[in-house]
């Protein structure tokens, strides 16, 4: 075997699991989005608005204490906007 095809070989096994990886994000992320709707329901019952800027700086603190690496917590916080921009815009 060539030291292509084994590169090869390897770059097959590792885009295989960057796919199973991609399918738990998406179900994380409808579990995630799920929780959203659940909270925007109850919050009329208890006087707060959609849009809670602490909240979004409490998200991100998060990330930044359980981020290992290799991303940069800047990196993480722009997937998050993102992220959090869409769930502001889910209908339940």
């Amino acid at each position: 075997m060539t030291e292509d095809t084994q590169a090869q070989e390897q770059i097959a096994v590792h885009r295989a699991r960057i796919d199973e990886i991609d399918c738990r994000i998406v179900q994380l992320l409808n579990e995630r989005a799920e929780q959203s709707l659940a909270i925007r329901e109850l919050k009329p019952q208890v006087h707060w608005g959609l849009y809670d800027p602490k909240r979004e700086e409490e998200i991100f603190a998060n990330l930044t204490s359980c981020n290992k690496g290799p991303l940069f917590g800047e990196n993480l916080r722009e997937i998050y906007e993102a992220i959090l921009h869409v769930m502001k815009e889910l209908r339940g």
